[in-house]
Protein backbone atom coordinates (compact mmCIF):
# COMPACT_ATOMS: atom_id res chain seq x y z
CA UNK A 1 0.00 0.00 0.00
CA UNK A 2 2.70 2.34 0.79
CA UNK A 3 4.79 1.33 -2.41
CA UNK A 4 1.03 2.30 -4.24
CA UNK A 5 0.93 5.75 -2.58
CA UNK A 6 4.41 6.82 -3.34
CA UNK A 7 4.03 5.86 -7.09
CA UNK A 8 0.84 8.05 -7.05
CA UNK A 9 2.51 10.97 -5.44
CA UNK A 10 5.87 10.43 -8.18
CA UNK A 11 2.66 10.38 -11.27
CA UNK A 12 1.30 14.10 -9.87
CA UNK A 13 4.75 15.40 -9.82
CA UNK A 14 6.48 13.75 -13.16
CA UNK A 15 2.59 14.93 -14.60
CA UNK A 16 3.10 18.36 -13.15
CA UNK A 17 6.39 18.68 -14.67
CA UNK A 18 4.91 18.12 -18.19
CA UNK A 19 2.22 21.04 -17.30
CA UNK A 20 -0.62 18.68 -16.80
CA UNK A 21 -2.97 19.34 -13.47
CA UNK A 22 -3.77 16.35 -11.21
CA UNK A 23 -5.55 18.56 -8.92
CA UNK A 24 -9.26 17.10 -10.22
CA UNK A 25 -8.02 13.01 -10.49
CA UNK A 26 -7.84 11.24 -7.22
CA UNK A 27 -5.39 8.71 -6.24
CA UNK A 28 -7.61 5.42 -7.62
CA UNK A 29 -7.99 6.90 -10.65
CA UNK A 30 -4.36 7.61 -10.68
CA UNK A 31 -3.48 4.48 -9.52
CA UNK A 32 -5.83 2.85 -12.77
CA UNK A 33 -2.86 4.38 -15.02
CA UNK A 34 -0.25 3.28 -13.07
CA UNK A 35 -1.43 -0.25 -13.01
CA UNK A 36 -2.10 -0.73 -16.61
CA UNK A 37 1.31 0.26 -17.08
CA UNK A 38 2.89 -2.16 -15.15
CA UNK A 39 3.64 0.55 -12.27
CA UNK A 40 6.06 2.12 -14.95
CA UNK A 41 5.69 5.94 -13.71
CA UNK A 42 6.88 7.22 -16.90
CA UNK A 43 4.73 5.16 -18.90
CA UNK A 44 1.55 6.07 -16.49
CA UNK A 45 2.07 9.44 -17.33
CA UNK A 46 1.81 9.40 -20.46
CA UNK A 47 -1.09 7.42 -21.19
CA UNK A 48 -3.14 9.91 -18.54
CA UNK A 49 -1.89 12.58 -20.74
CA UNK A 50 -2.43 11.11 -24.29
CA UNK A 51 -6.20 9.98 -22.34
CA UNK A 52 -6.87 13.18 -21.17
CA UNK A 53 -6.28 15.10 -24.39
CA UNK A 54 -8.58 12.40 -26.03
CA UNK A 55 -11.42 13.56 -23.98
CA UNK A 56 -11.29 16.92 -23.93
CA UNK A 57 -11.14 16.57 -27.65
CA UNK A 58 -13.63 13.52 -28.27
CA UNK A 59 -16.01 14.86 -25.37
CA UNK A 60 -16.46 18.72 -25.35
CA UNK A 61 -19.34 18.17 -23.03
CA UNK A 62 -17.56 16.02 -21.08
CA UNK A 63 -20.25 13.50 -22.16
CA UNK A 64 -21.51 11.87 -25.40
CA UNK A 65 -25.44 12.53 -25.31
CA UNK A 66 -27.80 10.30 -26.87
CA UNK A 67 -28.80 12.53 -29.48
CA UNK A 68 -25.83 11.93 -30.74
CA UNK A 69 -25.99 8.20 -31.29
CA UNK A 70 -29.48 7.72 -32.38
CA UNK A 71 -29.04 4.89 -35.11
CA UNK A 72 -26.68 3.09 -32.18
CA UNK A 73 -29.10 3.02 -29.78
CA UNK A 74 -32.42 2.17 -31.96
CA UNK A 75 -30.81 -0.97 -32.85
CA UNK A 76 -31.21 -1.96 -28.75
CA UNK A 77 -28.10 -4.38 -28.89
CA UNK A 78 -26.82 -2.99 -25.84
CA UNK A 79 -27.83 -4.02 -22.39
CA UNK A 80 -26.87 -2.64 -19.19
CA UNK A 81 -27.86 -5.09 -15.91
CA UNK A 82 -27.54 -3.46 -12.87
CA UNK A 83 -26.80 -5.93 -9.47
CA UNK A 84 -28.68 -5.43 -6.40
CA UNK A 85 -26.95 -4.60 -3.35
CA UNK A 86 -27.01 -7.96 -1.51
CA UNK A 87 -25.30 -9.66 -5.06
CA UNK A 88 -21.82 -11.39 -4.55
CA UNK A 89 -20.41 -8.51 -6.67
CA UNK A 90 -21.09 -4.88 -7.74
CA UNK A 91 -19.89 -4.76 -10.91
CA UNK A 92 -22.62 -3.57 -13.59
CA UNK A 93 -22.76 -6.21 -16.46
CA UNK A 94 -22.56 -5.11 -19.87
CA UNK A 95 -24.69 -7.33 -22.86
CA UNK A 96 -24.18 -6.69 -26.05
CA UNK A 97 -26.09 -8.70 -28.32
CA UNK A 98 -23.89 -8.89 -31.92
CA UNK A 99 -26.95 -9.92 -33.78
CA UNK A 100 -28.43 -6.49 -33.23
CA UNK A 101 -24.86 -5.34 -35.04
CA UNK A 102 -24.38 -4.12 -38.37
CA UNK A 103 -21.47 -2.39 -39.25
CA UNK A 104 -21.86 1.02 -39.33
CA UNK A 105 -21.80 3.97 -41.94
CA UNK A 106 -21.48 6.46 -39.58
CA UNK A 107 -18.42 5.06 -37.73
CA UNK A 108 -18.04 8.45 -35.87
CA UNK A 109 -21.03 7.52 -34.32
CA UNK A 110 -20.05 4.05 -33.96
CA UNK A 111 -16.98 5.79 -31.40
CA UNK A 112 -19.28 8.05 -29.68
CA UNK A 113 -21.59 5.38 -29.09
CA UNK A 114 -18.78 2.77 -27.73
CA UNK A 115 -18.04 5.81 -25.05
CA UNK A 116 -21.24 6.48 -24.08
CA UNK A 117 -22.42 3.25 -23.30
CA UNK A 118 -18.99 2.60 -21.60
CA UNK A 119 -18.88 5.80 -19.57
CA UNK A 120 -23.09 5.05 -18.49
CA UNK A 121 -22.13 2.22 -17.29
CA UNK A 122 -19.13 2.86 -14.99
CA UNK A 123 -21.71 5.86 -14.21
CA UNK A 124 -23.95 2.93 -13.10
CA UNK A 125 -21.61 0.83 -11.19
CA UNK A 126 -20.71 4.10 -8.54
CA UNK A 127 -22.69 3.65 -5.30
CA UNK A 128 -23.10 6.17 -2.37
CA UNK A 129 -20.35 6.17 0.32
CA UNK A 130 -17.70 4.89 -2.22
CA UNK A 131 -14.70 7.01 -3.75
CA UNK A 132 -14.88 7.91 -7.50
CA UNK A 133 -12.14 6.35 -9.68
CA UNK A 134 -11.83 2.52 -9.44
CA UNK A 135 -15.32 0.98 -10.46
CA UNK A 136 -15.67 -1.75 -12.99
CA UNK A 137 -17.90 -3.70 -15.41
CA UNK A 138 -18.12 -7.23 -16.27
CA UNK A 139 -18.95 -7.49 -20.15
CA UNK A 140 -20.51 -10.54 -22.04
CA UNK A 141 -20.28 -10.51 -25.75
CA UNK A 142 -23.04 -12.63 -27.04
CA UNK A 143 -21.97 -14.02 -30.34
CA UNK A 144 -25.61 -16.02 -30.65
CA UNK A 145 -27.69 -16.35 -34.05
CA UNK A 146 -24.87 -14.18 -35.68
CA UNK A 147 -24.50 -14.55 -39.55
CA UNK A 148 -22.16 -13.03 -41.76
CA UNK A 149 -23.58 -10.05 -41.80
CA UNK A 150 -23.14 -9.13 -38.25
CA UNK A 151 -19.60 -10.08 -38.09
CA UNK A 152 -17.91 -6.58 -37.68
CA UNK A 153 -14.06 -7.31 -36.64
CA UNK A 154 -13.61 -3.80 -37.27
CA UNK A 155 -15.98 -2.51 -34.42
CA UNK A 156 -14.77 -5.25 -31.86
CA UNK A 157 -11.30 -4.33 -32.19
CA UNK A 158 -12.69 -0.39 -31.56
CA UNK A 159 -14.29 -1.33 -28.68
CA UNK A 160 -11.52 -3.26 -27.11
CA UNK A 161 -8.78 -0.82 -28.29
CA UNK A 162 -11.01 1.82 -26.56
CA UNK A 163 -10.92 -0.04 -23.82
CA UNK A 164 -7.36 -0.30 -23.52
CA UNK A 165 -6.41 2.83 -24.09
CA UNK A 166 -8.89 5.28 -22.35
CA UNK A 167 -10.36 3.29 -19.52
CA UNK A 168 -7.52 1.47 -18.26
CA UNK A 169 -8.50 -1.01 -15.51
CA UNK A 170 -12.17 -0.77 -15.99
CA UNK A 171 -12.70 -4.53 -17.09
CA UNK A 172 -13.56 -6.70 -14.54
CA UNK A 173 -13.75 -9.29 -16.91
CA UNK A 174 -15.70 -10.31 -20.24
CA UNK A 175 -17.79 -13.14 -20.69
CA UNK A 176 -17.80 -14.57 -24.79
CA UNK A 177 -20.86 -16.87 -25.52
CA UNK A 178 -22.74 -18.83 -28.17
CA UNK A 179 -19.43 -17.98 -30.50
CA UNK A 180 -19.93 -20.09 -33.48
CA UNK A 181 -17.37 -21.88 -35.37
CA UNK A 182 -16.87 -20.19 -38.38
CA UNK A 183 -16.14 -17.01 -35.53
CA UNK A 184 -13.11 -19.01 -34.27
CA UNK A 185 -10.47 -17.68 -37.07
CA UNK A 186 -11.95 -14.38 -36.65
CA UNK A 187 -11.13 -14.07 -33.15
CA UNK A 188 -7.81 -15.34 -33.83
CA UNK A 189 -7.44 -12.24 -35.86
CA UNK A 190 -8.86 -9.76 -33.51
CA UNK A 191 -6.83 -11.13 -30.64
CA UNK A 192 -3.91 -10.02 -32.50
CA UNK A 193 -5.00 -6.45 -31.71
CA UNK A 194 -5.49 -6.96 -28.00
CA UNK A 195 -3.07 -6.27 -25.07
CA UNK A 196 -2.32 -9.38 -23.03
CA UNK A 197 -3.89 -7.55 -19.79
CA UNK A 198 -6.73 -7.58 -21.75
CA UNK A 199 -6.62 -11.20 -23.29
CA UNK A 200 -5.93 -12.32 -19.80
CA UNK A 201 -9.61 -11.15 -18.74
CA UNK A 202 -11.60 -12.72 -21.65
CA UNK A 203 -13.65 -15.78 -21.06
CA UNK A 204 -14.82 -17.87 -24.13
CA UNK A 205 -17.76 -19.69 -22.40
CA UNK A 206 -18.20 -23.18 -24.57
CA UNK A 207 -21.43 -25.19 -24.39
CA UNK A 208 -20.53 -27.48 -21.65
CA UNK A 209 -23.02 -27.28 -18.52
CA UNK A 210 -20.11 -27.18 -15.90
CA UNK A 211 -18.98 -23.97 -17.83
CA UNK A 212 -22.11 -22.55 -18.48
CA UNK A 213 -23.12 -23.45 -14.90
CA UNK A 214 -19.80 -21.66 -13.45
CA UNK A 215 -20.81 -18.50 -16.16
CA UNK A 216 -24.25 -17.76 -14.13
CA UNK A 217 -22.48 -18.26 -10.61
CA UNK A 218 -19.73 -15.61 -11.87
CA UNK A 219 -22.61 -12.94 -12.85
CA UNK A 220 -25.04 -14.04 -10.35
CA UNK A 221 -28.70 -15.06 -11.13
CA UNK A 222 -30.27 -11.80 -9.44
CA UNK A 223 -27.98 -10.24 -12.43
CA UNK A 224 -28.27 -12.48 -15.40
CA UNK A 225 -31.13 -12.27 -17.47
CA UNK A 226 -33.42 -14.93 -17.75
CA UNK A 227 -32.61 -15.74 -21.18
CA UNK A 228 -29.33 -17.15 -20.19
CA UNK A 229 -30.36 -18.79 -17.03
CA UNK A 230 -31.00 -16.46 -14.39
CA UNK A 231 -33.68 -14.43 -13.07
CA UNK A 232 -33.52 -10.89 -14.15
CA UNK A 233 -35.63 -9.26 -16.85
CA UNK A 234 -32.92 -7.52 -19.84
CA UNK A 235 -32.74 -4.00 -19.47
CA UNK A 236 -31.23 -2.15 -22.38
CA UNK A 237 -28.99 0.77 -22.59
CA UNK A 238 -31.61 4.07 -22.86
CA UNK A 239 -33.51 2.76 -20.17
CA UNK A 240 -31.21 3.00 -17.46
CA UNK A 241 -31.20 6.23 -15.42
CA UNK A 242 -27.95 7.10 -13.80
CA UNK A 243 -27.84 9.58 -10.70
CA UNK A 244 -24.54 11.40 -11.49
CA UNK A 245 -24.25 10.68 -15.47
CA UNK A 246 -24.43 14.29 -16.63
CA UNK A 247 -26.77 13.53 -19.11
CA UNK A 248 -28.96 12.44 -16.56
CA UNK A 249 -28.26 15.95 -14.41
Amino acid sequence: MEAQETAVTQMRKSLEKLGCSTENYNDLTLMRFLIARSMDIEKAAKMFIQWKKWRDDFLPLGFIPESEVPDELASEKVYLQIPSRNAHHQHPVVIVKTNKHFSSKDQLQFKKFVVHFLDKSIASSFMEGKEKGDEKLLAILDLGNITHRNVDPRALITGFQFLQSYYPERLAKCYIISMPWFFVSIWKMISVFLEKTTLEKIVIVGNGEEERKNFRNEIGEDTLPEEYGGLAKLTTIQDVTVSHFPESN
